[in-house]
């Protein structure tokens, strides 16, 4: 086999969760690096005696956290301002593979929110301000996209990563109000008790200082679970009654260190598969020598050996993922080769693009049939730009007919059964009021929601199963005549 094509299959074969090397350490040793291919005779097997390479690190910083969706806000409370917070963590971390490692963090920090800072006086008698202290312990999930979406032509010097994390933990606060009677504690929650769950996601920039310190930048984003973390006091108080919130959630930007522990050069999150690859094919070619590496061939020519190409008619010209699959950018069922919008989910007969919905040449509703085109945002009850052509169409018609409507709203199935009904109640009334504020009498029109339970395409239960342009037409309204 020629040596180009072992080229590309050694580059793909190193970064597999079975085998590791230490890139540095081949290097200055002037050594012979071991392969990591289906036709090596040379195997180096992943196991804590053989690594060459550190795996542990301890992380910390500090930030400032911003109570985003709840009844009581950091941004933009009442008087139009942002009240910050502080926050600080720090977590021990384990790297499993190149790509993936596990993180077990401490978080504690204050949360301000409301009307004004509980450190000044309430500026008038129905102003609320209100402050949360929490603690937090999680596991989080680190998946370094850096290596895991790496090219295999890039060279360049590798200082740079992005990384994902998402995990789940045990919470603790105690919540405190103010008004112009004084401060006072409202909610306290104690750890590893009945709704002390939560969650949290987001990403960071990690950049290499040398190679014992990584500096990072996170935004994460905190599910707390809980309608009384901002302070509002109880379930059913004035406060917690202005908005249908399930939980007060909030973001969290930090700035921290990592300080990466171990005896060797380099750490396994920062370990460049490629680096050995380049110097081996530099031995190589000095020597004239030749190597097999794919027994089975490569079929579909796309740079993945036989032996482990998972999409052996991969189309000619497509990029593909080190298990030869072609990519998917948007997950619509379109490769990005075919797909003409890259970005954005689609349906395959309109390759890859949403539908548009066109400009109606008649009357947007007939009798006893639905009205399509009306859809929704995930979790929005918000009527789209795009749809006010439709429902000012609706609004002659509706006054010109001699019927009355029933306005229905519908949910995709993401979510709990509850929870949907009552998003497509809103969905319904939000249509509803539309109409009536744009010309159509009360007594002609009224509003119900189905929920989850009146989908336009049924297999897409769970929502898993379906591409998102179609779970998006179950997020719809339309319209029954009586």
């Amino acid at each position: 086999m020629k040596l180009s094509l072992a080229i590309v299959a050694l580059a793909l074969a190193v970064p597999t969760v079975s085998y590791a090397q230490d890139s540095i350490a081949v290097v200055s040793t002037n050594e012979y690096p071991n392969t990591f291919s289906s036709g090596s005779a040379n195997i180096s097997p992943f196991t804590q005696k053989s690594k060459r390479f550190n795996d542990w690190a301890v992380s910390f910083g500090a930030g400032v956290p911003l109570i985003q969706s709840a009844d009581l806000t950091s941004i933009k409370n009442g008087n139009g301002k942002n009240l910050f917070g502080y926050s600080a963590y720090v977590s021990i971390d384990k790297a499993i593979t190149h790509a993936f490692g596990l993180k077990v963090q401490y978080d504690r920090g204050e949360t301000r929110q409301g009307w004004f800072n509980t450190k000044d006086s309430a500026p008038d008698m129905n102003a609320v301000g209100a402050r949360t202290q929490y603690d937090a312990i999680s596991l989080l999930g680190d998946i370094n996209f850096s290596n895991l979406l790496r090219r295999v032509d890039n060279k360049s010097t590798y200082r740079w990563a992005i990384h994902g994390y998402a995990g789940v933990g045990a919470l603790a606060y105690r919540a405190y109000q103010k008004d112009a009677t004084g401060q006072r504690l409202m909610t306290e929650v104690k750890p590893f008790k009945l709704g002390s769950l939560f969650g949290q996601a987001g990403a960071g920039v990690k950049f290499k200082l040398n190679r014992r310190l990584d500096l990072e930048t996170r935004l994460m984003y905190v599910y707390t679970g809980s309608d009384e973390f901002d302070g509002g006091g109880a379930q059913y108080s004035a406060i917690n009654q202005r908005e249908e919130q399930v939980s007060d959630n909030f973001f969290n930007a930090t700035v921290g260190l990592s300080l990466k522990l171990g005896k060797h050069e380099s750490h396994l999150m920062w370990h460049d598969p490629l680096q050995e690859i380049y110097y081996k094919l530099d031995v190589l070619a000095n020597k004239n020598q030749d190597i097999e590496v794919c027994k089975k061939g490569d079929a579909d020519n796309d740079g993945v050996c036989d032996d482990w190409d998972r999409q052996l008619d991969t189309p000619a010209g497509a990029r593909v993922d080190g298990a030869g699959v072609a990519l998917d950018a948007d997950l619509d069922g379109v490769i990005d080769l075919y797909d003409k919008c890259v970005t954005v989910p689609g349906p395959v007969e309109n390759q890859g693009c949403p539908l548009t919905p066109t400009e109606p040449s008649g009357p947007v509703i007939e009798t006893a049939t639905n009205m399509e085109g009306i859809e929704f945002d995930f979790n929005s009850d918000r009527i789209l730009p795009n749809n006010t052509p439709i429902l000012n169409n609706a609004v002659n018609y509706i006054n010109s007919s001699n019927a009355t409507y029933t306005v229905i709203g519908a949910t995709d199935t993401k979510g709990t059964d509850e929870y949907n009904q009552k998003l497509s109640e809103r969905r319904a009334n939000s249509v509803k009021n539309y109409l009536i504020k744009n010309g159509v009498g009360k007594d002609k029109i009224n509003a119900v929601g189905r929920g989850e339970k009146d989908l336009k395409y049924p297999e897409c239960d769970p929502a898993e199963k379906c591409p998102e342009w179609k779970n998006r037409a179950n997020r719809r309204v339309y319209f029954e005549a009586k």
